[in-house]
């Protein structure tokens, strides 16, 4: 980490609470989370909104892990991409997981998803050139609106976080970094 941020030894009141909980879920304070406490009044709200955009989404988490895998490759975002290369593994299968990264648009996805992660990468590139078009063709796949807000929400709020993590030094865990050296390397996509 390039920022001093509170370690979860030093943390207290809201910060301790969010510390403590992911302690309890993941066994650990992720770099993720720990780099946010350098703002200290940022760290609750931040963490409030992932919370709500993923649970709350209406595309479910497997389509949420997708958006923020395909988008991490985007940024780019080494850590995003271990992160979630790991968790698709665990959803989808090891060699799914690898045939999203290579080629989504061929990696057994659904007509719909790959319409969907269409639309996350281009968010992520440059959302400007998004037209009428594009969401004519989303909508063209059965993705409502509200779907296609998600969407939007997810891409962008993985770009956001995942700029922020590079830009203060966050490093990924060890316990994300694939066993096989070519694969973590093909992970690598930003900083290493």
């Amino acid at each position: 980490m390039f920022i001093r941020t509170v370690e979860p030894g030093e943390a207290d009141g809201e910060i301790a609470a969010l510390y403590s909980g992911e302690i309890q879920s993941t066994g650990r304070v992720m770099q993720a989370t720990q780099c946010w406490s350098a703002r200290p009044d940022i760290l609750v709200p931040v963490e409030n909104l992932l919370h709500q955009i993923r649970d709350g989404s209406s595309l479910g988490l497997l389509n949420f892990r997708l958006i923020t895998f395909v988008v991490a490759r985007h940024v780019p975002s080494s850590y995003c991409s271990h992160v979630y290369f790991r968790s698709l593994s665990g959803m989808l299968g090891r060699e799914q997981a690898l045939a999203i990264r290579s080629d989504y648009r061929n990696a057994g996805l659904s007509d719909q998803q790959v319409e969907m992660l269409a639309y996350a990468e281009q968010i992520t590139r440059d959302a400007s050139r998004i037209t009428q078009a594009d969401i004519h063709r989303l909508r063209d796949a059965g993705l409502s609106d509200l779907n296609i807000a998600d969407i939007a929400l997810a891409a962008s709020f993985r770009s956001f976080m995942s700029r922020y993590f590079d830009a203060v030094g966050a490093t990924v865990e060890m316990e994300f970094l694939d066993d096989d050296p070519a694969v973590r390397e093909l992970m690598a996509v930003g900083r290493t």
